[in-house]
């Protein structure tokens, strides 16, 4: 009987333990019978300053948690005048105080960060920079992305957190 005892406070233990967890999540429309969908993990603030905190200003950040967030387009895209052939990408994010930069790079499969906390982001693989508006928002607890249409051949690409709200608009070509 001790020995359970000592087994399921080991166990306890254990999971009290146990880092926060980001689970899978994704976005996705389709426009113009075209589909456009990113897969990423969704961290949770758990009382953390993220803006500025968690996410610093002026780093390049991987879009969410665990690998880099990807993007897979059925057609040829235009995001924020960056012309995005059909095809999967990762996307980051440069966020600053007033400004946030979505980062589209060509490489794929790659973990969100290296060793050492930096981006794995590669910006000779980069396809281009697109800047998002930011709006006051939230409080949102958990990351969110959303894909929306916004007309018969428009979208807008929307990343949520804390108080934070950045958008993108593109186009389906």
């Amino acid at each position: 009987m001790k020995l359970f005892w000592i087994c399921l406070l080991a166990g306890a233990a254990s999971l009290a333990a146990q880092p926060y967890t980001s689970p899978a999540a994704s976005a996705s429309v389709t426009i113009g019978g075209k589909t456009v969908k990113i897969d990423y993990h969704a961290p949770s603030m758990h009382g953390r300053k993220i803006m500025g905190g968690l996410v610093p200003f002026g780093k390049v950040w991987r879009a969410g948690a665990n690998q880099a967030t990807l993007l897979h387009t059925d057609a040829d895209l235009d995001i924020g005048g960056v012309a995005v052939p059909k095809g999967d990408y990762s996307l980051y994010v440069l966020p600053e105080q007033g400004q946030w930069t979505l980062i589209i790079n060509k490489k794929t499969g790659q973990w969100g960060i290296n060793h050492d906390g930096s981006s794995t982001d590669d910006p000779a693989q980069d396809v281009g920079r697109a800047k998002m508006e930011l709006a006051k928002g939230g409080p949102t607890e958990t990351f969110k992305i959303s894909l929306s249409e916004a007309g018969a051949k428009a979208g807008k690409l929307q990343m949520e957190w804390e108080n934070t709200v950045a958008t993108v608009a593109f186009t389906v070509k």
